[in-house]
């Protein structure tokens, strides 16, 4: 398939050089050398640590390093800004590039708050020159892509229901220090923020709107070590909900930052009038199918004959990976600025995914209306 590119360089500034940030710098790397166009010029990069930034700039190949992340977003040189710092960053930074009249890449969750996203999204629709993409990456691997056409033209029937989890368990243990990412101020939601709207974004890819849910939190492990003694955590380790789609299908969601021996669980399935469809995100170039007729399940391997794989690899069974889901990510940003339509999710899907994570965080066993 191809792909509108620019023709000429975008500049780059990349603000946050941590796990997230390495990802947008690879990226950027390659997506020229994967999809063509012009080459992105990787101008600025940003760290609050100094020697971070210039530490980054030489493994990344950025012409300069700076710990002043307004002058990198208002520099001239700079066409679009990726921005991976910590969440209670997010809503200042983008907004600043916005009116700067630069594209934004930037990592979830989009805010702290409801309040933050709402108000990033008008910004976004008063620059509607300026391109806006969330870091939602599991959307563009090509087990996803092909689940989503299969229910798109009703492979699998009439969509009955939805079951999703995403648990990992890298809060699991009660001995982990205290951090931001546990507080309102710094981190905003837990589990929900952090995990469950990435499941989010691909149930509503999959199922269309939410129309009402019901959903409980739970703070599994209340206070953590510091070095000023425990401190409480304030927002949740787990969530769980139970949907109503406007197309009236139904759907349960479960999430956890302390579920013991998960890595990146994120798995869904998929029930439809005729048939059924299996994913985990552990096991992420293997997409299950069962159909009317069938005795069980199939297993759909991943290979050169879907566009994203065959991107990088013409040899089956060789395996798509995650990095290579933030290439693809790059590829649509890239595409939607040389004019391309932004396949999402921009900051107007993404408040939707806000609206449905802080619904959620909000219900406390009630019902929830959302509509539209």
């Amino acid at each position: 398939m191809d792909h509108l590119m620019p023709e000429k360089p975008l500049g780059v500034a990349l603000i946050g050089t941590g796990f997230m940030g390495k990802c947008h710098a690879m990226a950027w790397n390659n997506v020229a050398t994967v999809y063509g166009g012009a080459r992105p010029r990787l101008e600025i990069v940003c760290d609050a640590s100094d020697a971070a930034a210039h530490s980054a700039a030489d493994a990344f190949g950025f012409a300069r390093a700076t710990t002043d992340w307004r002058a990198a977003v208002a520099a001239s040189a700079v066409d679009v800004v990726s921005i991976t710092t910590p969440n209670g960053f997010h809503r200042e930074m983008a907004e600043a590039a916005l009116e700067a009249g630069k594209h934004v890449w930037l990592e979830k969750p989009m805010a702290l708050t409801l309040e933050d996203a709402t108000h990033m999204a008008e910004v976004a629709r008063s620059h509607p020159g300026a391109v806006t993409l969330l870091g939602y990456n599991y959307l563009r691997s090509p087990a996803f892509k092909a689940a989503e056409a299969m229910v798109r033209s009703g492979q699998i029937g009439e969509v009955l229901a939805f079951r999703g989890v995403y648990d990992e368990d890298y809060s699991a243990d009660p001995s982990l220090p205290w951090s931001w990412r546990m507080t309102h101020e710094g981190g905003g939601l837990g589990a929900l923020g952090d995990l469950g709207c990435h499941l989010v974004s691909q149930m509503i890819a999959l199922m269309g709107p939410v129309d009402e849910l019901t959903a409980m939190t739970q703070i599994a492990v209340p206070t953590r070590p510091s070095d000023s003694g425990p401190k409480a955590v304030e927002n949740e380790d787990s969530a769980m909900a139970l949907i109503r789609f406007a197309s009236g299908a139904q759907g349960s969601f479960a999430t956890s930052r302390v579920a013991r021996g998960r890595k990146c669980r994120l798995q869904w399935e998929i029930h439809g009038s005729d048939g059924t469809l299996v994913f985990d995100q552990e096991r992420m170039n293997e997409l299950w199918v069962h159909r009317v007729g069938d005795a069980g399940f199939t297993r759909h391997l991943t290979g050169p004959e879907q566009p994203e794989f065959a991107a990088f690899c013409p040899a089956p069974g060789h395996n798509f990976g995650f990095n290579e889901q933030k290439v693809v990510e790059a590829r649509d940003l890239c595409s939607a600025i040389a004019g391309a339509t932004n396949v999402g999710p921009d900051f107007e899907l993404g408040l939707t995914i806000e609206r449905i994570i802080h619904a959620m965080a909000s219900s406390h066993g009630r019902p929830v209306k959302l509509g539209k």
